[in-house]
């Protein structure tokens, strides 16, 4: 079994997934003056600029760094960012989301299989069962739309985690490189598709009306998007990863919706009724079963577990 983490390295863990919670009340909050696209592009430009300067550039192909900053920039955090303007609440877009992990394990499997001439990796039981718990998740989930949350908004955060998948994919290829280098490299590819798409879909004057209405407490929430979320969690989360094995510290990830509907909740009020605690159970209990799996089987089999 994995050894625990230490509890000075338990708490810095719990530190991030407290910031990457949280931070959907931020996104909520920076999105009453800006324009989510433009919003988008501000974060990741200030997650570029000043931090280029002092990081070297991982030892990549500029086109992976390419392909990872528009997944991520104009695919996850765009369709993200418009859907929590007005189609879904922060509680339920950080739990959404959250099934990245699923098309993640797919696209994975596709990706081998093609590589293989055809030898594609078979879906285990275990992850067919915890697919269709995540799914009868989000399925309670569209059977209770309604002003804050709509089909709409359910859809865009689910192309956005289909997205967030597909640049782990790429990021993976990266192999063993300084990953807030590499994140901060990438966003130099995000801040341009998601400007152009922020001028022919938002338009200039809307763009000039979110920046004249931007307070101080939107540009926090700008800055917590790029230094926090970004700079902070990248780094304390890959720091932590060098030091411990994977499946000591990756289980605290199922934390992230846990914090983000109790910080939805507590600052913005909203309503946590039985049908949506029930959803979010099924949906982190198929994530639970897809992490947990392997390390129960394998100690039942008086096997290692899993790192």
């Amino acid at each position: 079994m994995s050894a625990a983490l230490p509890f000075r390295h338990f708490l810095l863990a719990l530190a991030v997934v407290a910031v990457w919670g949280s931070n959907f009340v931020v996104i909520k909050w920076g999105l009453a003056a800006l324009p989510p696209l433009l919003f988008a592009a501000l974060r990741f430009a200030f997650a570029l600029l000043p931090a280029v300067f002092f990081l070297r550039r991982p030892a990549v192909p500029w086109r992976e760094l390419a392909a990872y900053g528009v997944l991520i920039g104009a695919g996850q955090f765009g369709l993200l960012y418009l859907a929590m303007r007005r189609d879904i609440s922060p509680g339920l877009a950080s739990l959404v989301v959250q099934t990245q992990v699923f098309f993640t394990i797919g696209m994975a499997m596709w990706w081998s299989g093609a590589s293989m001439q055809g030898r594609r990796e078979r879906l285990q039981p275990y992850q067919l069962v915890a697919l269709v718990l995540a799914v009868a998740g989000i399925g309670v989930i569209a059977a209770h739309t309604d002003a804050t949350t709509t089909v709409l908004g359910i859809v865009l955060v689910l192309l956005a985690a289909l997205a967030w998948a597909a640049g782990n994919l790429v990021a993976r290829r990266a192999g063993h490189v300084n990953m807030l280098a590499y994140v901060v490299w990438a966003s130099m590819f995000s801040v341009p598709p998601l400007l152009a798409l922020s001028l022919v879909f938002e338009g200039p004057a809307a763009m000039l009306q979110g920046l004249r209405a931007a307070d101080a407490g939107t540009w926090a929430a700008v800055l917590w998007q790029s230094a926090g979320n970004t700079l902070f969690g990248y780094a304390a989360w890959a720091w932590l990863l060098a030091r411990h094995p994977a499946a000591t510290v990756s289980p605290m990830a199922l934390l992230v919706p846990v914090f983000g509907m109790a910080a939805s909740a507590w600052w913005l009020g909203e309503p946590l009724p039985a049908w949506k605690l029930g959803a979010a159970a099924l949906v982190m209990a198929g994530l639970a079963v897809n992490l947990f799996w392997p390390r129960w089987r394998a100690a039942g089999r008086g096997g290692k577990a899993l790192t």
